[in-house]
């Protein structure tokens, strides 16, 4: 087998994960804006729902500028070079997590407890889609190079580095 029968898509399951988040997040606005999600409701918090929702959308929009536009991780992906630096120093997949954040951000502008689960839910689908895909064809890739990468860096969550040991 040659390296093209591994190759790995421009797009990786991007478009999978974002369209099933976004389906997902809109249907839970829809039902709290509905009135089906009267339970979770969090009027009284309101303000905090929605400062937190500011920054993680601030946050996401962070992550997917620098992944996208002044790391140009397209490019990297054709040139077959494994990004370590940058916000991909902080997170692994800083591109899916700023998609996470996004809809995380919007989530808490609906002040409903009950729809914080589906973050739960998006970290969950996105590991599983990870670690059965593009972790996958990053390994075949790159080897012994990308296990040590995973060791220092967190798949989803920004995090400082782990030190060496």
């Amino acid at each position: 087998m040659s390296y093209d029968d591994f190759k790995m898509p421009a797009f990786g399951v991007g478009p999978i994960y974002v369209l099933s988040c976004l389906f997902l997040t809109t249907l839970g606005i829809m039902f709290r804006d509905r009135g089906y999600l009267k339970v979770g409701c969090a009027e009284r918090g309101r303000l905090f729902f929605v400062a937190f929702g500011i920054l993680f959308l601030l946050g996401g929009m962070y992550l997917w500028v620098h992944a996208v536009v002044f790391q140009r991780i397209n490019e990297k992906v054709r040139e077959r070079k494994l990004l370590t630096t940058g916000v991909y120093g902080c997170v692994r997949n800083p591109v899916y997590s700023a998609f996470l954040f996004l809809f995380t951000g919007a989530l808490l502008f609906a002040a409903n407890y009950l729809l914080l689960l589906l973050p739960i839910l998006f970290w969950a689908m996105l590991t599983l889609l990870m670690k059965q895909t593009e972790e996958k064809w990053l390994f075949r890739q790159f080897g012994e190079e990308y296990l040590t990468y995973c060791r220092k860096v967190n798949r989803v969550i920004p995090w400082f580095p782990k030190r060496k040991s």
